[in-house]
């Protein structure tokens, strides 16, 4: 359906996206299970009331929702889907509850959008992310963020959309792929940015109204201004995020997850600024290099995120990150702890909702929920709702129109309880005359017997409307213990008003107590592009932890690791003002390690030159042998991205480039590597092999080269297996399932069956066996026996994503069909359904196409009894691994 590759099926059963379900005994609520046969939630805590609140008749196939803080639900209808390509079918839908039951009174058709996937209402704007079509030829051209205005207020946009950023995805992919992969929610946090979550198909030439352009090969984070200037990348080295979770002092949370065919394992991450996540080519090998997310949750796709921060919620579910899941139709709630510069997490089940895709609340507490429902990958006129939950005993209370009130009565707003109210109130704000509204804004900012929330919302206004003039205060702001980590990030959030801020505020931050204090210093010293601050960020010491994982293992790319966050912004910092040669001059100081390990990174011909240098005039093995290494790093670089090019739902993660190209300077390292290979004794030569190895250089004569050996499977005659009829094959699908649910099956009988039935040509069941089709280790804590049942029995109903049919035709006109198990951009790696394996060149492709039909035979099941089949699905059941 949607993001990251929302698709059930192909081979055998719906979604081999996840491990087992996260299980947490700990702090858990009874669970309050449906009562209705309505669409409904499957079950929610006691302390809760959940009401459906809308169905597929006003919004089917809901990819998105957004609540505006007076109530009004703006739900983005996706009649496309994650793999349609038909425009003409998406829309916002406004719904009203002008009664406040829980069910909706009133809606209109807000506007058209195709594929919409994030929106933001934000007074009388509506802001919305989504797919472009060409009039022309009906052919995707991007995507775009827009804003519609609705002044008259009658639930109708008043005219077209006013681009704000356009081109922010790669228009090839959505042709051919559709909207999966694909940039997705927006939200704005209280700084007054829009950060939006773009998917790995990354995105080039993206314009704002300023007429910047920008470009991101992979996912991450963007953001940008509200009127549509000031686009910057925030983070990036993620796969397919959907949305991001904000809480008021602009902590950020967020879920993506591994490759297709590698569990589709969600990783829980905290989002810090200016941070590399390494997908895909960092996360595996070269996890030294990256921030790690906080958790590996096992298998599932991560959709639409909010952080609970409304004081009408009882404080067990308030101040959280709450996390949707299409995958295991659930959403999450994660308990995070400061732990340093970052956090720690415990995940624990919230709401269950079948196939959530968003969620977000208004200013009175009233939280909404959207389900797809089972509408599949282009979407279904007949599936697809909305519930609301609210606390027991919760009363509404009215939130005023904020354009009606007075700048004291917004003020007032801005101490209160509910994260929504603050941003809508201060948002109205900063519209206000600007003589009265720093005033007020500088008083809250300044009142030390206020909330902290309220001084941060306060302090961030009078940011956004005093803009350069208001650096003075600021900084004596900066002075107070416990909101100096927030003035340090406002200073210099705006890159236009830098100018007359102060290094040595920045310079002194690097060596406070408080390690969120130093981390938004080092993000600062970034930002203000100052060189004289290379010297601090070099002296920013580096923990043992920084250690390259060993040959062939897979780093712990999911494991919080505090002490790294620091040098790792560090080096972001200096890689940012090209700080070349106060690096180079830190070679063989005490601070080496974090200047080799900012080196890596300076594609520079004085790098290059000052890593040699610093090589021939050392006598220290282990500083010789890093820089080595460093100088190996650099031989490549990732080649400029021009959108022509993807890396697919498999790509090869071995890192540390996926398209790498050599440089100008790329011949000079390659002769000091030969010079010193040329002069080591056999053991020695290892050391270039393995460099060699690691970062892929293929230079031929070190060897190391690693060569992809796949097992090729036994030969499995399907055809045999299927044109056997036993008491499956000659009753209807409907009769079968039905005798399944009263027939439990023997699992052992099923193991054999795994086997005999030509099961094993296409699914492992352990994950250090060969992956080959979805991953049936963990289906069972996916899947219940009925969907299994279902899914081997209509194996075309629906197709797992990565595990489509792809035919590919070569020069000399040979074809091959299969599945990609792994691809790269030199190579592809193709499985077929006998077990078969092969290596193309990319080089000898001549064209690629995805079949919609699955690879696996219908019929598989047709030759078992009820009694072997029932055993069959109750083994699979089991695999919970």
């Amino acid at each position: 359906m949607l993001k990251i590759t929302l698709s059930l099926f192909s081979a055998f059963l719906m979604f081999a996206w996840y491990n087992p379900l996260h299980e947490n005994s700990e702090n858990r609520t009874t669970p309050q299970t449906r009562i209705d046969s309505l669409p409904n939630a499957s079950s929610w805590p006691s302390e809760l009331v959940l009401t459906n609140f809308a169905g597929p008749d006003l919004t089917p196939s809901p990819a998105c929702l957004a609540v505006a803080s007076t109530g009004e639900v703006f739900v983005g209808v996706d009649m496309i889907g994650s793999l349609g390509k038909d425009p003409g079918k998406g829309s916002i839908v406004k719904l009203v509850d002008s009664d406040n039951d829980g069910k909706v009174d009133k809606h209109t058709i807000f506007a058209m959008a195709d594929d919409p996937r994030g929106i933001i209402a934000m007074g009388d704007k509506v802001y919305v992310l989504h797919t472009v079509f060409s009039k022309e030829n009906g052919l995707a051209t991007g995507m775009d963020l827009v804003v519609f205005e609705d002044k008259n207020k009658d639930g109708v946009a008043d005219g077209p959309a006013k681009p704000l950023i356009e081109h922010i995805s790669n228009p090839k992919f959505l042709q051919s792929r559709g909207t999966d992969h694909a940039t997705n929610g927006i939200r704005m946090g209280i700084d007054g940015w829009i950060y939006i979550a773009v998917g790995d198909f990354g995105f080039h030439d993206a314009i704002d109204r300023s007429g910047k352009k920008m470009t991101m090969l992979g996912g991450g984070i963007v953001r940008v201004r509200p009127d549509g200037t000031e686009m910057e990348i925030y983070t990036h080295g993620m796969r397919n995020i959907y949305d991001v979770a904000i809480d008021p002092f602009m902590n950020i949370f967020t879920r993506d997850n591994t490759n297709d065919g590698g569990g589709w394992n969600i990783r829980f991450s905290n989002q810090i600024q200016s941070g590399e996540y390494g997908y895909p080519v960092l996360f595996q090998h070269h996890t030294d290099e990256i921030i790690p997310a906080l958790i590996d949750l096992g298998g599932g796709s991560g959709t639409g995120s909010l952080y609970m921060d409304e004081d009408t919620w009882p404080a067990k579910y308030n101040h959280v990150p709450m996390m949707a899941d299409w995958g295991r139709s659930q959403a999450y709630i994660h308990r995070v702890t400061p732990d340093g510069a970052t956090y720690t997490q415990k995940e624990e089940d919230f709401i269950k909702l079948s196939q959530i895709t968003d969620l977000d609340v208004d200013a009175s507490g009233r939280l909404y929920l959207a389900a797809w429902d089972g509408a599949g990958y282009s979407g279904s006129a007949s599936k697809g709702f909305v519930v609301r939950a609210v606390p027991k005993n919760w009363k509404y209370k009215a939130f005023p129109e904020v354009k009606k009130l007075s700048i004291k009565e917004l003020v007032t707003i801005l101490k209160s309880g509910s994260a929504t109210a603050r941003l809508d109130a201060q948002q109205e704000l900063i519209t206000r005359p600007a003589k009265q509204a720093t005033e007020a804004t500088w008083k809250l900012a300044s009142d030390k017997s206020l909330p902290l929330y309220t001084r941060v919302a306060g302090m961030y206004a009078y940011e956004q409307i005093a803009g350069e003039s208001g650096v003075t205060n600021l900084v004596k702001l900066a002075a107070e213990k416990d909101i100096k980590e927030y003035v340090l990030r406002a200073l210099t959030d705006r890159k236009g008003n830098l100018k007359n801020v102060p290094t040595e505020l920045f310079l002194a931050g690097m060596k406070d107590a408080n390690p969120r204090v130093q981390l938004a210093a080092t993000i600062g010293l970034g930002r203000l592009g100052r060189i004289e601050a290379a010297e601090a960020l070099l002296a920013v010491k580096v923990p043992a932890s920084f250690v390259a994982p060993a040959k062939d293992v897979e780093g712990p790319h999911a494991t919080p690791n505090s002490p790294i966050i620091l040098p790792h912004i560090a080096v972001r910092s200096l890689v940012k003002l090209n700080a070349v040669d106060a690096t180079v001059k830190a070679i063989g100081t005490e601070n080496s390690t974090i200047a080799l390990w900012a080196l890596r990174y300076m594609h520079d011909p004085k790098a290059v030159d000052g890593l040699i240098a610093a090589y021939k005039k050392s006598s220290d093995p282990e500083l010789k042998k890093q820089i080595l290494v460093t100088l190996a790093r650099l031989y490549k670089k990732e080649a400029d991205y021009d959108g022509s090019w993807w890396w697919s739902t498999r790509p090869d993660s071995h890192g540390p480039y996926y398209k790498a190209v050599t440089w100008e300077s790329s011949p000079e390292i390659k002769n000091i590597l030969t010079e010193q290979w040329n002069k080591a004794d056999a053991a020695g030569k290892q050391f270039y092999a393995d460099l060699n190895a690691r970062n892929r250089m293929e230079i031929t004569e070190f060897g190391g080269e690693e060569v992809a050996v796949a097992k090729e499977e036994v030969k499995i005659d399907f055809d045999k297996i299927r044109n056997k009829k036993g008491q499956v094959g000659e009753s209807s699908i409907e009769d079968v399932m039905l005798a399944m649910a009263k027939i439990n099956g023997d699992p052992a009988l099923g193991k054999t069956l795994f086997t005999r039935q030509g099961c094993v040509a296409c699914h492992s069941l352990t994950k250090g066996e060969t992956m080959k089709g979805p991953f049936m280790g963990q289906i069972g804590s996916i899947m219940n026996r009925e969907q299994i049942a279902e899914s081997i029995l209509k194996p075309n109903a629906s197709i797992s994503q990565g595990f489509a049919s792809v035919v590919i035709e070569t020069k000399g006109g040979k074809t091959y069909m299969g599945f990609i198990t792994q691809e790269s951009a030199a190579k592809v790696v193709m499985r077929d359904i006998t077990g078969q394996l092969y290596t193309i060149k990319a080089s000898d492709i001549v064209s690629r196409k995805e079949l919609e039909d699955s690879m696996m035979p219908t019929g598989l099941a047709s030759a078992l009894s009820y009694e072997e089949f029932a055993s069959l699905i109750t083994f699979l059941s089991q695999q919970k691994k």
